[in-house]
Order: C-alpha cells, then sequence, then structure tokens
C-alpha cells in the first residue's frame, strides 16, 4: 500500500473548489488514522464522537476538521503517547509522514495531540494544485476527554478504507447530547453546532438525557446543580439560546465547510427558520 489508494480514493469525486478538494483530502487523512487507531487497542478504551463522526458514519453533509473521542471509563492518567507512535507507524504504509505534537496539559481533563503532514500537496496530482505559494498541508486535531459525563451509549461501526476495521461510536442519542451541550453551554458561537442541530433535528433524533444531564452537570452554566433535564426543559432553553443568536455570524462559520449548493440556503437561515426546527423536532419527541 503506497500514496496511490489516496490518490484514488481522492479521484473518486471531481470536487467544486479548491476548498472542497482540501477538505475532502484532511477526511481521506482522518479514516486512514482512524484505521491505524482501529487495528490497536483503543477503541477498547475510547469512544468516537463529534462531528467528523457524524459525517463519516452517519453522513452529515458538512466537512469536519478533527477527530473527537471519550473515554469510556474516567483515567486521569491517559497519554497520547504510545497511540501517536501507533499512528505514525501505521501511516507510513500509506505514504504519510506525521509531525505529531503532544498539547496536552495535566491541568485539563482533555488531551490533545496534533498532526502535520507537509508533504502530500507535493506527491499527489490535485485538481486545484497551487501554482505558486505554499503546497497543501493538513492538521488535524485529536481530543480525547479522559473525565467524561456519565451514561453514554455506543455502538460498534466499520470502516472499509484504507482497510476494514472497527471503530466504537457513541449512538446517535449520545451524540446529540453531547452536541446539546455545546449548544446550551458553549461561550462563544461555533455556526457548525448549529447546522448539525439541524441535522440530528430532521432526522427526529432522540436525546441521551442521562448523559446530558450529567454532562449540564459537570461543566457550563449548570455546573453542580444536579438537573435532571427533559425533552421540555431543552426545547425551553434551546429557544432562548436561538433568538440570542447572530445568524450571520452562525451562517458564516459554516460556508467553508459545506458545498456550493448548500451556501444559499445557509446564508438565508433566519431566527424563525430554527425555532420551527425546534419546535417539529419537540412535537416528535411526543
Amino acid at each position: 500500500m503506497t500514496i496511490h489508494i489516496i490518490q484514488e480514493r481522492l479521484n473518486q469525486q471531481r470536487w467544486e473548489t479548491q476548498i472542497a478538494e482540501q477538505q475532502a483530502l484532511r477526511e481521506i487523512v482522518q479514516e486512514v488514522i482512524l484505521a491505524a487507531l482501529g487495528r490497536g487497542d483503543f477503541f477498547k478504551h475510547a469512544l468516537f464522537q463529534g462531528g467528523t463522526c457524524l459525517r463519516i458514519f452517519h453522513g452529515l453533509d458538512r466537512f469536519s476538521e478533527n477527530l473527537d473521542f471519550i473515554l469510556r471509563e474516567p483515567n486521569p492518567q491517559f497519554n497520547w503517547t504510545d497511540y501517536a507512535n501507533q499512528i505514525e507507524n501505521e501511516v507510513e504504509a500509506y505514504g504519510l509522514n506525521f509531525s505529531i505534537k503532544d498539547k496536552s496539559d495535566f491541568r485539563t481533563a482533555v488531551k490533545k495531540v496534533f498532526l502535520k503532514e507537509d508533504s502530500l500537496g507535493k506527491v499527489l496530482t490535485l485538481q486545484y494544485a497551487p501554482k505558486t505559494g505554499p503546497v497543501i498541508q493538513i492538521r488535524i486535531k485529536l481530543e480525547v476527554d479522559t473525565n467524561p459525563p456519565e451514561g453514554s451509549d455506543f455502538e460498534i461501526k466499520h470502516i472499509t478504507f484504507p482497510l476494514s476495521t472497527s471503530v466504537a461510536v457513541q449512538d446517535l442519542p449520545s451524540l446529540f447530547a453531547g452536541k446539546m451541550h455545546a449548544l446550551l453551554c458553549r461561550s462563544y458561537i461555533k455556526g457548525r453546532d448549529w447546522y448539525d442541530f439541524l441535522w440530528y433535528a430532521n432526522h427526529g433524533t432522540p436525546i441521551n438525557y442521562r448523559f446530558l444531564s450529567s454532562a449540564l452537570d459537570q461543566g457550563g452554566p449548570w455546573s453542580g446543580s444536579d438537573l435532571v433535564v427533559d425533552t421540555g426543559w431543552v426545547a425551553e432553553h434551546l429557544a432562548q439560546q436561538i433568538q440570542d443568536l447572530d445568524m450571520k455570524e452562525v451562517s458564516r462559520d459554516v460556508l467553508t465547510f459545506v458545498s456550493e449548493a448548500e451556501q444559499d440556503a445557509v446564508e438565508a437561515w433566519s431566527t424563525d427558520y430554527f425555532l420551527g426546527r425546534l419546535s417539529e423536532w419537540t412535537q416528535r419527541q411526543g
């Protein structure tokens, strides 16, 4: 196996823009990393979560930058070193040469490692290869929550590229619970959160309330309040968040992560539109 398997994967679709092609290449590299982790024991201890998980395994129509995980059980001693070395060794078979930096802080539960690849733009044939300036650089951050909230459920998924392997992922209600925690508690606007909310709402996805309640108790404005939340509570508080949003800022964050065909719809987002989707989701929850 060589770099040619990445080239063949990239050639399976013609990309609309240089940004879309670069996002697709990043996603291919993400899948290679997942396969590398799947060949070891990482997923015996951790679950895949977040936007990239939703895109790869459930068809979310936006690109996502990073790989996010939570441990199945709290472990403050978790260290990325062995897994980073495993990734580095595995990806060499595909012509990838990662520079890896562990940026974990012992004072925080979320441990981070950054992977950088600077050679792909030199060895791949790209539709939008830059004629001048720097070649494409791939940057991917891996994060794992070593002190996760209680109550997440999971399922086993399978990837077939670049090889067949199993990946333990949060199930959809738990994924939605994690996203809902971000929507309610994040201190800044991240439009991609709201794009994902529309995906969950349009699919009528239920929420794992045990996991959400635990997450709210662990961090954010309701920390330590021992809340037990339900659909009505979520609908009330999320409606307030929606009413306070700057919709132009929300849509601006999303535009580079979606296809050109979706951009007009994203730019037309409004408060009433989101409130309507929330109302429909609430009714579907019974």
